[in-house]
């Protein structure tokens, strides 16, 4: 963010807060957006493997769950950032390699 108030010559002593430095620049912030894309291009090559990764990514692997609150599966954040759709949908399209890249293309245009 600094580099962005240095553009903008904005100094440290405004009390400004960093959306409102991104509203003045036309920016958004892209980092959830990366980490999303990167997590899709993971799981189709990983599904199209289908070793053991592929069962761990979905679900398919049995044991204990931990204590405590449980953390966000990859596929499940997926399936919100990707769009209404079934978990059987999202694994078909994977097989698909061009359907694939295109979907991720799609939503990460979108900047959902």
């Amino acid at each position: 963010m600094w580099f962005l108030r240095r553009m903008l010559r904005i100094p440290w002593t405004a009390k400004k807060i960093n959306e409102r430095v991104l509203n003045e620049a036309n920016k958004r912030r892209s980092l959830v957006r990366t980490i999303r894309k990167r997590q899709a291009t993971f799981l189709g090559h990983v599904v199209r493997r289908g070793k053991l990764e592929h069962l761990v990514t979905t679900r398919k692997f049995e044991g204990k769950r931990s204590r405590g609150r449980q953390r966000e599966k990859i596929m499940d954040g997926l399936a919100t950032w990707l769009g209404p759709g079934k978990m059987s949908d999202i694994l078909a399209a994977v097989k698909d390699r061009d359907l694939w890249r295109d979907m991720i293309a799609n939503a990460y245009k979108q900047g959902t």
